[in-house]
C-alpha cells in the first residue's frame, strides 16, 4: 500500500468478523460517501492535533501491540520500534506510531483486533476514566470521538489553570511571610538604632561634665601658676625651678584640656551622625553628613581663628540687599597648575565626564579601552593627591561593566534614558555648601550648570595634561 498525503489508501479487503466498519469507496458529494467515511474513523489530519494524554494513551495501546502482532501488519517504518524494550516502546517511538496509525488502516485494524483479544477494557468508551474514553472512541472511530477529545482538553486546560493558580497562591503566601520577616528586620533595626543614639547622648554628657572639671582644673592651675609667679618675684633665686615645674604642669594640663576638648567634639559630631542616621533612614543622607562633617573638620582651625577675634554673627553690612558676595559661583581653572592647587585642597572632589576626557586626550581608542585607560590614570592622581575621583560614562551602548576597578576611583554609568551630563550635575547638587568640587568638562552647557552650583569647572584637556604627568 501506497499511503497519500494525510488520508490513507482504501483497503483491499473487507473486514467483517473485527466489528470495525468497512470503509467504501469514495462517492461522489450528496450521496452519503463522505459522511460513512466520517462515521467509520476519524480523519488522519486531526491526529496531531489530539491532546497529549489521549496521544500518550493511543501510543501506549499500539506500543503494546505493535510487539506481539505478526510481521506482515506491521509498517516497515514501525520494525524497529517493535524491537524497543517494552518501557521504552510507547515514550520513544510514540510518534511514529501514532502516525502509522492515522495513515495505515490495516495497522489499525490489526492494533484493534489486538486489542479486542486481549485488553478489552482498552476499547470501552464509556469508562469513567476521560482520556481511555477518549483514547478507544478514537481507535474505533466513533461520531462522538471529537466531542470526548474536546473534554480531555478541557479538562486538562482546567487542571493547568488549577496549578497556575495553587502555585500563584503559593507565590503570594512566600511573599507575605518575607515581607513579615522584612518588619520585624526594620523594626529590630530601628530599635538597635534608637538605643545606639541613647548610648551616644551618654557619651556625650559624660564627656562634657569631665570637660567642665578640666576647665575647673584648668583655672586653679592657672591661680596655682599666678600665685608662684607672685612668690617667685618676691621670693629668692632658688623658688625658679619650682616655678618652671608649675609652667610646665601648667601647658600639660592645657594640652590634656585640648585632646579632651577635640575628643568631646568629636564625640558629639558622633553622636550627631547617629542622631541623623535613625531619623532619616537612609545611607545617602549618612554619606552626605559624614562628608558635611568632613568638611567642617577640615574648616575648623580657619573659623577658630576668626571667631577668636570676635567676628560673631551677622553685621549690617550683611545685611544689606541688592548684591552679592558672589561665593556660590564656582571659579574656571584654566591651567595645571591651578589644577594642583585645587586638588591639594582638603576633601576636594574631582568629578569627570568620561567620554568627553578621554575622546580630548585619546580618542583613537576603543571605547573600552579609553576607559581602562582614564581609569588607572585617575586611580595614580587619586593615590597622589588623596582626592575624591568620581568618573561618570553614558551608561548607552556599554555592553560590559568592569567588574572591578583600581582603588580611590568611583566609576558610575549612566541608568538608560539619563545622560551622563546629568548625573555629573546631580553629584555637584549632592555635595553639601562649602566642600571643595573640581568638575572636568569641555561641554559648555556643563561647565555652567555646574559652576552655578558651587565646583570649579576645568578644560577636559587641562585634566589631561596633567594625567599625562602621573
Amino acid at each position: 500500500m501506497q499511503p497519500q498525503p494525510l488520508v490513507p489508501e482504501q483497503p483491499e479487503d473487507h473486514t467483517g468478523p473485527s466489528g470495525v466498519a468497512p470503509r467504501p469507496e469514495a462517492a461522489p458529494a450528496g450521496e452519503g460517501g463522505a459522511g460513512a467515511e466520517d462515521g467509520a474513523r476519524p480523519e488522519p489530519a486531526t491526529w496531531p492535533g489530539l491532546p497529549e494524554p489521549v496521544r500518550d494513551r493511543i501510543a501506549e495501546l499500539a506500543a503494546a501491540a505493535v510487539a506481539k502482532l505478526p510481521g506482515t501488519d506491521v509498517p516497515r517504518q514501525l520494525r524497529p520500534v517493535a524491537k524497543f524494550a517494552p518501557a521504552k516502546r510507547a515514550k520513544l517511538g510514540g510518534a511514529a506510531l501514532l502516525a502509522a496509525l492515522g495513515e495505515s488502516s490495516q495497522f489499525r485494524t490489526a492494533v484493534i483486533e489486538w486489542l479486542r483479544e486481549h485488553r478489552t477494557d482498552a476499547l470501552d468508551p464509556n469508562v469513567t476514566d476521560s482520556v481511555a474514553a477518549a483514547a478507544a472512541a478514537v481507535l474505533l472511530g466513533e461520531s462522538g470521538a471529537a466531542g470526548r477529545v474536546r473534554l480531555v482538553a478541557k479538562n486538562a486546560e482546567e487542571n493547568a489553570l488549577r496549578a497556575e493558580r495553587d502555585a500563584a497562591l503559593a507565590r503570594a503566601q512566600r511573599l507575605d511571610a518575607e515581607l513579615a520577616q522584612v518588619r520585624v528586620e526594620l523594626a529590630e533595626a530601628r530599635q538597635a538604632a534608637e538605643n545606639a543614639r541613647g548610648e551616644r547622648e551618654g557619651e556625650v554628657e559624660k564627656l562634657l561634665k569631665r570637660l567642665r572639671e578640666q576647665g575647673v582644673q584648668l583655672r586653679q592651675a592657672k591661680d596655682a601658676a599666678q600665685t608662684a609667679s607672685t612668690e617667685a618675684e618676691r621670693g629668692s633665686a632658688a623658688r625658679a625651678d619650682e616655678i618652671a615645674a608649675l609652667t610646665a604642669q601648667l601647658d600639660r594640663e592645657r594640652q590634656r584640656v585640648a585632646t579632651e576638648r577635640a575628643r568631646a567634639e568629636r564625640a558629639a559630631a558622633d553622636a550627631d551622625i547617629a542622631r541623623q542616621s535613625a531619623r532619616e533612614a537612609r545611607e545617602a543622607d549618612e554619606v552626605r553628613l559624614a562628608l558635611l562633617i568632613d568638611t567642617i573638620d577640615g574648616a575648623v582651625t580657619g573659623l577658630r581663628r576668626e571667631l577668636a577675634l570676635g567676628a560673631r554673627g551677622a553685621r549690617p553690612a550683611d545685611m544689606v540687599r541688592g548684591a552679592s558676595t558672589g561665593t556660590g559661583q564656582g571659579g574656571k581653572i584654566a591651567d595645571v597648575s591651578t589644577l594642583d592647587r585645587y586638588l591639594a585642597l582638603p576633601n576636594v572632589h574631582l568629578i569627570v565626564d568620561g567620554y568627553n576626557v578621554t575622546k580630548t586626550g585619546y580618542p583613537e581608542l576603543a571605547l573600552a579601552d579609553q576607559r581602562d585607560r582614564l581609569i588607572h590614570q585617575l586611580s595614580a592622581l587619586a593615590a597622589r593627591t588623596s582626592a575624591e575621583v568620581t568618573v561618570v560614562f553614558d551608561g548607552a551602548g556599554v555592553l560590559s561593566v568592569p567588574a572591578s576597578v583600581p582603588r580611590g576611583v568611583r566609576v558610575l554609568f549612566s541608568d538608560r534614558g539619563v545622560l551622563a551630563d546629568d548625573v555629573i550635575r546631580n553629584l555637584v547638587a549632592a555635595e553639601p555648601a562649602g566642600r571643595p568640587m573640581v568638575v572636568a568638562t569641555s561641554d559648555r552647557a556643563v561647565a555652567d550648570s555646574v559652576r552655578g552650583g558651587g565646583a570649579h569647572p576645568t578644560p577636559s584637556a587641562v585634566l589631561v595634561s596633567r594625567l599625562s604627568r602621573v
